[in-house]
């Protein structure tokens, strides 16, 4: 099985960016973690990150024949961005949706997600342990 994991704006800046709410692991640390995760699961696994809309849109394209699921925290664009929701929806391959905080509990303008609209689940408030969740869901769909 094949999985790209996507993260959005201001995800590479864990670990400095409000600790309180995103926790203290770097992104370095959640890319090993995801990394160790997937080489003892058998996975395959890409990891990538981009501050830019267009980027993450050309990640999920890019996904159409070569990868089986998508893990996505597309950060503030969750809650903007109808060109994400495109992207998933075009390639239609399994996504998962994950944030690091439970958004659901956070301002109102958190509660919008366009993107969940393409996506077979969803997971909030796991902490960095919602990438793993994500990835072992998708390898039994």
């Amino acid at each position: 099985m094949k999985i790209r994991v996507i993260n959005g704006p201001n995800i590479n800046m864990l670990g400095i960016r409000e600790p309180d709410i995103y926790g203290r692991t770097t992104y370095k640390e959640l890319e090993d973690m995801i990394f160790k995760y997937a080489g003892n699961t058998g996975i395959e696994v890409e990891v990538m990150q981009s501050n830019h809309e267009g980027d993450l849109v050309d990640m999920i394209q890019d996904c159409y024949g070569k990868i089986d699921g998508i893990v996505i925290n597309p950060g503030a664009y969750t809650h903007t961005s109808v060109a994400i929701l495109d992207a998933l929806k075009a390639v239609s391959i399994p996504a998962v949706e994950v944030h690091i905080s439970e958004v659901d509990k956070r301002e109102d303008f958190r509660q919008v997600s366009y993107v969940r609209k393409a996506c077979v689940k969803t997971i909030t408030g796991h902490g960095v342990e919602g990438y793993l969740e994500a990835m072992s869901f998708l390898k039994t769909c």
